[in-house]
């Protein structure tokens, strides 16, 4: 007799300990870690394009305007950085690497527009089959760039709005969950902005 009540009081603590994580959002931050795990996936695999396409689209530019140096030097460089940081899925917990990361590829962005106005002083370049096929796969690649952005910034919104509401906070605080820094209003608008890319000759 005592042995079963013994099991039938321990069944009774698993059965309200596993509703009481359910009803205090313990199971919505496992939900909302994975979410925000496969979008930061999904940028890094776009950036990591974007970053495979510069070596291409150097050289393209470097046969037809071979006096940019300045302006090589710039994407090599934002390249190198780009390369440097290890975009791990622990980054996006910590807002100082977050910053650096979004710097990094804001300055990869910027030297990536530079690189394409040189053409305007190329006609010959402009008009290489080679190039043009480089800068539509540049701007497809910006633009998913931005869809994937667009849908981390969505995840993390939805996983910080959780951190922070009542109960789930208490659940937040007890496993250590925290807020997750998102890409932030000025670098959006530089990032954003796939580099411009002219079809005209």
């Amino acid at each position: 007799m005592h042995k079963l009540l013994l099991k039938l009081m321990l069944v009774a603590l698993v059965v309200t300990s596993t509703l009481g994580l359910s009803g205090c959002g313990y199971n919505q931050f496992q939900g909302l870690d994975e979410e925000s795990k496969a979008s930061w996936s999904e940028v890094l695999n776009q950036y990591q394009r974007r970053a495979d396409l510069v070596p291409n689209l150097v050289s393209t530019v470097q046969g037809y305007a071979k006096h940019e140096e300045k302006v090589f030097k710039e994407v090599a460089d934002a390249r190198a950085r780009v390369g440097s940081i290890q975009a791990t899925p622990e980054l996006v917990n910590d807002e100082a690497a977050f910053a650096k990361f979004q710097a990094a590829q804001g300055q990869m962005t910027s030297a990536l527009s530079r690189l394409l106005a040189v053409s305007e002083n190329y006609p010959q370049l402009k008009a290489d089959q080679g190039f043009r096929d480089l800068q539509a796969q540049l701007e497809g690649t910006e633009n998913r760039v931005t869809v994937a952005r667009n849908r981390y910034i969505a995840t993390i919104k939805d996983y910080n709005v959780a951190v922070r509401s009542f109960p789930n906070n208490l659940t937040a605080m007890m496993f250590g969950y925290k807020t997750k820094p998102s890409f932030t209003v000025e670098n959006e608008k530089a990032i954003s902005s796939a580099p411009k890319v002219d079809f005209g000759q």
